[in-house]
């Protein structure tokens, strides 16, 4: 038998469930239990802060992409294909490119001698504030200053605000979860 890898199938937006329980109810049907071993919608932890309320929410990582763990056929390829939703495979033309071992991990599932391990997930915060608004420091030195963000810093996960500092305007950045809008 074949070697089963992982690809990735790119869905309508917002169809993610539906194709994952499509394709799961179809190998079900055909016994395909041995040719399609699992499908997956990735997903993150995001803390989201929405007019300073902390919210833990489950985000999809790629909307409009649905990640199966397979061997590759012509059966399993046409049973994929042809699911209601699914618009193909990632890949040139019409040939499926398997992911590698390096881009899985990120994902938080780990290749190693045929077995799969879920990572811990990431923990990202989705910060609803823009440049110019006014937000106020909830916590930490600056606690209680009031002042508008000159710059966001997703990947830090850290605002810029203006404080003063000895009679002048000074930088200084402030992590998301240590704001709230004013």
């Amino acid at each position: 038998m074949a070697e089963a890898n992982w690809y990735v199938v790119h869905t309508y937006s917002g169809y993610e469930n539906k194709v994952k329980a499509n394709i799961e109810k179809t190998i079900e049907n055909r016994k395909l239990q041995d040719e399609i071993l699992e499908v997956r919608v990735p997903l993150e932890d995001v803390v989201e802060l929405r007019n300073g309320v902390k919210k833990q929410v489950s985000k999809k990582m790629f909307p409009g992409y649905v990640l199966i763990h397979m061997v590759m056929n012509d059966d399993t390829w046409y049973v994929v294909r042809n699911t209601r939703g699914v618009t193909g495979f990632v890949g040139p033309g019409s040939k499926p490119v398997p992911l590698t071992p390096a881009e899985m991990k990120p994902l938080g599932i780990q290749i190693s001698e045929g077995t799969q391990d879920e990572a811990p997930k990431r923990e990202k915060i989705d910060f609803d504030a823009e440049v110019g608004d006014m937000i106020v420091v909830t916590s930490g030195a600056w606690e209680g200053t009031t002042s508008a963000i000159t710059a966001i810093n997703e990947h830090k996960q850290t605002v810029t605000i203006e404080v003063e500092m000895f009679g002048r305007a000074t930088s200084v950045e402030i992590d998301f979860l240590d704001i709230k809008k004013a």
